[in-house]
């Protein structure tokens, strides 16, 4: 007769295998794709009234007067005449400028106050970042994207990227078609890499690769404390391996993957999944953190980890600190501000983790 099991070794047999994210496949609809196209959840309930100019800036009190009129000349033609058809050119556009752009440091409240437009702006509308936007338009095609985008009032970009020449031509001309049919716009920036520690965006670059569109935008700006210059936070130690499994069994909502593996999965996952790959996980735990040497590849983790931050899910993993993650050859190269990026919101989520 054999002898009967250790009462933690019975539980940790009856315990249920946490899920892994390679194991999903997301199917999307375009539908989804669209209306999952809102700000992030920390944004969800800011407004114009929230937003809290520092007295020593004047450009802030005036940054949100002037949004404040961007947002009441939409109110005022919500329910005026009728709007443009995507195919026929039926109606004037709205008077006043078609597109604001928000231009400041870090730490200067763009986000809060591009997201306090959106909320501020009847609907049909839409924000994402720029990210997002091109990954819309890889997964529904550029004339499906500017058909169903047509429909809108608002387009609101947080974080326009200028890092990649073939997709600021490709925003620029999906934009452009846009503002022929009506649709109003309102975006802010990235820093462009020969630009990182000046302190802030110059609206002349924007203005400049947008091209056409430069006359329809209202350049904006915003002064304040730039943060950029504390540098990145340092990232908490890593766990071992058997505490993350551990940890996973325990944590609802959980998932665990090896990291590799998840790389490998997220090969095969369009971009624009990624937040549906997300679905219903309450925390994300990881194995075997390593460098990741390979731009495709870290490009892919860079999606991921905006996709995990706007979800506020924290995460527990083994191997090398998440500051250590990107290599510096993809640190000085022209996508430095997207892994920067990455790594501040990789590490402030492996910190949320080590404080539950």
């Amino acid at each position: 007769m054999s002898a009967a099991p250790h009462p933690e070794t019975a539980e940790a047999i009856a315990a249920p295998r946490p899920a892994a994210l390679a194991d999903r496949r997301p199917v999307v609809s375009a539908e989804r794709l669209v209306a999952e196209m809102v700000p992030p959840p920390r944004f969800t309930g800011v407004s114009f009234g929230s937003y809290i100019p520092d007295r020593t800036q004047p450009s802030q009190y005036e940054a949100v007067q002037v949004l404040e009129q961007f947002a009441a000349g939409l109110n005022a033609t919500a329910g005026g005449a009728p709007r443009r058809s995507w195919f026929r050119r039926s109606a004037p556009a709205p008077a006043g400028p078609s597109g604001i752009y928000l231009d400041g440091g870090y730490g200067v409240g763009k986000t809060h106050l591009l997201a306090s437009l959106w909320h501020a702006t009847p609907g049909p509308k839409s924000f994402g970042t720029f990210v997002e936007l091109t990954n819309l338009v890889g997964a529904l095609g550029f004339q499906q994207a500017v058909q169903t985008l047509s429909g809108h009032r608002l387009l609101c970009i947080d974080e326009f990227e200028l890092d990649d020449p073939g997709d600021t031509v490709l925003v620029s001309t999906l934009l452009g078609r846009l503002v022929e049919n009506g649709v109003k716009l309102a975006a802010t920036s990235n820093t462009l890499p020969e630009k990182l520690g000046e302190g802030r965006f110059a609206a002349t670059d924007f203005l400049r690769e947008i091209q056409g569109l430069s006359a329809h935008f209202r350049p904006l700006r915003i002064d304040g404390q730039d943060y950029r210059h504390r540098g990145l936070p340092e990232a908490p130690p890593p766990y071992t391996d058997a505490e993350v499994t551990e940890r996973a069994g325990r944590a609802p909502g959980a998932v665990l993957d090896d990291f590799d593996t998840l790389l490998e999965h997220l090969k095969e996952v369009h971009p624009s999944r990624y937040g549906a790959l997300l679905d219903e996980v309450g925390a994300v735990f990881l194995r075997g953190v390593h460098q990741v040497d390979d731009q495709s590849t870290a490009l892919r983790l860079v999606v991921l980890a905006d996709r995990m931050y706007d979800r506020e899910l924290p995460i527990t993993a083994s191997g090398v600190p998440f500051d250590q993650v990107f290599p510096e050859e993809l640190l000085r190269g022209g996508y430095r501000k997207k892994y920067l990026r990455a790594i501040s919101r990789l590490v402030a989520l492996a910190r949320d983790s080590a404080k539950a």
